[in-house]
């Protein structure tokens, strides 16, 4: 048996950023991946580091994500192809372009610099932007990165400073006795620690409803592409105001494309059908041109984990003391990652966050006491 200060279950950017920033605090943490860190919705991703766009509660922590992102090579040691470029959401309709005032007035007191453009505007500054585009919102500090680099890299770096990281360790038995979390894995690892963050994605609700606190957790995939190279013209992140299709070009040229959904393969494997593949291609060349006659040359996908409101769950459990969640981000988790490790880490050592998180509680899915005096 382990002995740890820490169990962290799933070795994705949440619980790698977790265990980074216990690590550097001196604590002693075992991360336990049950495949290898990052390849799932953490390496899958599109790669947007954006702020932009964000339920308004998500922004303290965002803001503080931006913060972290600024010296990522000395957070992980890598830039991970990291770049500031810019996010530019594009508008539609003219009611789409409404809500991106709208939603720049609303988020005016947290700094995002968000920059209004009429269909003049944009086709002035952004001339590959196809002329479906009305016009659109740019956070200029906005990014992206490379996923399949940054995620494993977190554990890396917290394995630099002393964490234990025990990759393909499916874990296979979780219990409390009363003072110690202990946890056994498929290859007879044992661990025993105080804590216990549950940071394992799409299958957090498992651990959750084993103490208690079941979430109407449901799986989706993802469906991504990439061209081949092309000249270097789109020099934003793109999306658009809602949904449908994202887009990004990188230095080498390739063009990285998502929207829609894939489908199951199985427990831990999916795959994007022809269907979502055409829907990216047809949207792709409305909105971006250029990309017309491009051929893509790999698809993608993976499994993230969705809650029926779209928002995390984040912070103590109700049920189980030492128990801490970090799981449900719905494809948008990935620029969140490092502050929320680090909010987990924050309420380990000090028992309170220093960003307010009391909408992501694991308690709005349960059900209210009835009165038993109505």
């Amino acid at each position: 048996m382990i002995d740890s200060e820490v169990i962290i279950l799933g070795g994705g950017i949440v619980g790698a950023s977790a265990a980074l920033m216990l690590a550097q605090r001196g604590k002693r943490v075992a991360l336990l991946e049950r495949d290898f860190c990052g390849s799932h919705s953490s390496g899958v991703n599109y790669g947007g580091v954006r702020r932009q766009g964000r339920p308004l509660h998500q922004l303290p922590l965002s803001q503080r994500s931006h913060q972290l992102w600024a010296d990522l090579p000395g957070l992980i040691g890598i830039d991970g192809e990291y770049v500031r470029s810019g996010h530019l959401k594009l508008a539609r309709t003219h009611a789409d372009l409404a809500a991106l005032h709208a939603y720049a007035e609303a988020s005016g007191e947290f700094g995002l610099d968000l920059q209004l453009l009429d269909h003049t505007q944009l086709r002035a500054r952004f001339p590959w932007v196809g002329d479906v585009a009305v016009g659109a919102s740019l956070c200029p500090d906005d990014g992206h990165a490379n996923p399949r680099l940054v995620s494993p890299a977190f554990a890396r770096a917290a394995q630099r400073l002393g964490a234990q990281v025990h990759e393909q360790a499916e874990v296979t038995h979780i219990e409390h006795n009363g003072r110690l979390f202990q946890v056994r894995c498929v290859n007879g690892l044992q661990l025993q620690a105080p804590w216990l963050l549950n940071c394992a994605g799409a299958w957090a609700g498992n651990v959750a409803a084993q103490f208690g606190e079941p979430v109407p957790m449901q799986s989706a995939h993802p469906a991504m592409l990439v061209t081949e190279p092309l000249p270097v013209v789109m020099d934003v992140s793109t999306g658009v105001e809602g949904g449908g299709i994202y887009a990004r070009q990188v230095a080498r040229g390739n063009c990285i494309l998502g929207g829609g959904r894939g489908f199951a393969l199985g427990p831990q494997q999916a795959r994007v059908g022809q269907a979502a593949v055409l829907e990216i291609l047809r949207n792709a060349t409305e909105l971006y041109p250029f990309l017309k006659g491009a051929q893509a040359i790999r698809t993608w996908s993976g499994t993230e984990g969705y809650l029926p409101d779209h928002e995390p769950v984040i912070g103590a459990s109700g049920t189980q003391p030492g128990l801490l969640h970090g799981f449900g981000f719905a494809g948008t988790g990935f620029q969140l990652g490092p502050a929320v490790g680090e909010t987990l880490a924050d309420i380990v050592c000090t028992g309170a966050s220093r960003h307010p998180i009391e909408a992501f509680s694991i308690r709005r899915f349960q059900p209210l006491e009835e009165d038993p005096c109505p």
